[in-house]
């Protein structure tokens, strides 16, 4: 339990340095931690007319197949969820999903997936 509450505060380092990386690249950052039921979203952005619904992933060692091998088919799912809910409630607009992945809490360990995936 006491890795409780570093896993937590490193995510929410992890997802403020996103946004920041991501407000640099000229997003607009909508919403982070939109949550339904059975699926929450790390942060929501808009590029022009798009919606971007962004997975926010630290892992500090490439064990299991590093941050990109941690969106499995199911989080992909409850991904696409909570983006199904957030446009229901906010408008219908394109959309795409992408992926911040980071190796350490540092800027320059960013590795930025747009349009990682696709729903089915």
């Amino acid at each position: 339990m006491a890795n409780a509450g570093k896993d937590t505060t490193d995510g929410k380092r992890a997802e403020a340095l996103a946004a920041a990386y991501l407000e640099a690249q000229g997003l607009k950052l909508l919403a982070r931690n939109f949550q339904v039921r059975g699926g929450e979203i790390d942060l929501v952005a808009r590029q022009g007319n798009c919606t971007v619904f962004v997975e926010v992933r630290l892992r500090r060692h490439a064990g299991f197949g590093g941050a990109a091998a941690s969106i499995t088919a199911t989080k992909q799912q409850r991904l696409i969820l909570a983006a199904r809910h957030w446009l229901a409630q906010h408008g219908e607009t394109p959309c795409r999903f992408d992926c911040i992945l980071l190796s350490s809490l540092e800027t320059r360990s960013i590795q930025w997936l747009p349009d990682a995936f696709r729903p089915d």
